[in-house]
């Protein structure tokens, strides 16, 4: 009898055992498949820019692009840029300097000379300073080492003549960022690295204008630089605004890829004409006014530079500096008796 007894209670414990397991491990499930429901919910925060690697030391290429009307079309490179820069240059037409930084190997052109004031905006991301040809304002620069540089039309960097499209010769020159790169620290012997490479106060997400000052709708951009037109188009779908160059949508030549900006900044500047009676000098350092625009929004702002070495600082009327939502940028400086355009 007693040992029936122990079998009975040896049977019971048993079975309380694999009771008490089945009920833990449903248990653990439910706590396990929670945990999974609340992490769904959460999403991870993004802590990062896209367009660039604001902690990256990396010292960006400055590079003249080619934006004479007929030469528009041969761009190449720009959709990799993180900055675009349009700058006057003398009978009104107006040149780009593309900034590039921590991107593959791009083909980029075509390649240009350069004026003294583009240098005024190459010292603000400490880039390496790329043209092909100068004015000879900007060669005095450049030879008196204001700034590293490279200068193809002395036969640096392994700049080559491409002509797809039978233009003059002018509108020829091509790179690569990797030649740039490359020939800037085994020739050149630059340092390729600074702490003083980011300019604009960037904002991981999208910035809103809604509520600031003097904010108005801004579908349509129209910047006239006298022989070149450039209007920025925004798209709501996309929210980029397109870049569009004498009516026609301007594209990477090889790439095909379509030139877009999520931020436009109008710099208004005065000129006068240098003492050849050719070249121009824009008044880049001072104070002035201009635009932010963003997300189909825009808003009037200040720039102020201290010296030519001196980052421009671009600040709300209140005097906040602004931010600019994550994408990549075109700075179009104006000269002021001309006017933008934004509906």
């Amino acid at each position: 009898m007693r040992k029936k007894l122990n079998y009975y209670l040896l049977l019971a414990l048993i079975i309380c055992f694999i009771l008490v397991l089945t009920g833990c491990s449903k248990a653990s499930k439910n706590v396990s498949k929670e945990k999974n429901v609340v992490e769904e919910q959460i999403e991870e925060p993004k802590e990062k820019v896209d367009i660039i690697d604001i902690n990256s030391k990396t010292r960006p290429l400055a590079v003249m692009i080619n934006n004479t009307p007929v030469a528009v079309k041969v761009q190449n490179g720009l959709g990799k840029a993180y900055i675009v820069y349009e700058i006057p240059t003398e009978f009104s037409t107006s040149r780009l300097m593309a900034l590039f930084k921590d991107v593959e190997d791009t083909k980029i052109g075509t390649i240009r000379s350069s004026r003294h004031n583009f240098l005024d905006f190459a010292y603000e991301s400490d880039a390496i300073y790329v043209a092909y040809g100068w004015s000879h304002y900007a060669e005095d620069d450049l030879r008196g080492h204001v700034i590293d540089y490279i200068q193809g039309i002395e036969g640096e960097a392994n700049m080559w003549r491409e002509n797809p499209e039978g233009l003059a010769y002018e509108h020829t020159v091509y790179t690569t960022t990797n030649q740039l790169f490359n020939y800037a620290k085994n020739n050149k012997k630059y340092n390729l690295e600074s702490d003083n490479t980011i300019l604009l106060n960037y904002n991981v997400g999208d910035v809103d204008l809604s509520d600031r000052e003097g904010v108005r709708t801004a579908n349509k951009v129209t910047i006239p630089y006298g022989s070149v037109t450039t209007v920025f188009a925004y798209n709501e779908e996309t929210k980029e605004y397109s870049r569009i160059v004498n009516g026609v949508q301007a594209t990477d030549y090889f790439s095909k890829d379509k030139h877009t900006t999520k931020n436009i900044i109008v710099e208004k500047v005065g000129y006068n004409v240098m003492d050849d009676g050719y070249y121009w000098n824009l008044h880049t350092v001072g104070s002035g006014e201009g635009y932010y625009i963003t997300n189909g929004k825009a808003v009037p702002i200040k720039w102020s530079k201290a010296n030519r070495k001196a980052k421009t600082k671009y600040t709300y009327l209140d005097g906040t500096e602004i931010e600019v939502s994550d994408g990549r940028t075109y700075i179009e400086v104006q000269v002021s008796n001309l006017s933008t355009s934004i509906e």
